[in-house]
């Protein structure tokens, strides 16, 4: 595991585990319930992320069964300014987290072969904001 790994989990917060819905529907395209073109609609950009900052995992596509998935990290919120919205290695993270208010990570798999996709993880990395200070002096009543 490299140290950008290491650093970056220890640094998450609320983070939600999406396997279960993963595991829903993949038994749904199993049975037939759902049409594989349902699920294998990864849109250009996303597969462009997938080459360019995406990370291999050790998990094989559960649909085509061809290659190793990609892990693709995107950035949103409020103080990430014109980053927002975009796709970060893992190494850019850790710079985000490092000088950034929180924002949201979403870390989706993608399969290159054949378009699969599912959000597999969401957490929150960066700094957490400082609670404004209420001002201290004269107390207001609910009649003022």
């Amino acid at each position: 595991m490299c140290t950008a790994t290491l650093v970056s989990v220890r640094i998450q917060r609320q983070v939600v585990d999406y396997a279960l819905r993963r595991r829903s529907l993949l038994a749904d395209v199993y049975a037939g319930r759902v049409a594989v073109s349902e699920v294998c609609d990864a849109n250009p950009y996303l597969l462009r992320a997938a080459k360019f900052h995406g990370r291999g995992s050790e998990v094989t596509c559960p649909i085509c069964r061809k290659e190793q998935l990609t892990l693709v990290s995107w950035v949103y919120g409020d103080g990430l300014g014109p980053v927002a919205g975009s796709a970060r290695t893992p190494e850019e993270l850790i710079r985000l987290a490092e000088t950034r208010e929180e924002f949201s990570v979403h870390v989706v798999e993608v399969c290159r072969s054949c378009s699969w996709n599912h959000l597999v993880q969401s957490y929150v990395l960066g700094h957490v904001p400082t609670p404004t200070r209420r001002r201290t002096g004269t107390r207001r009543t609910a009649a003022e």
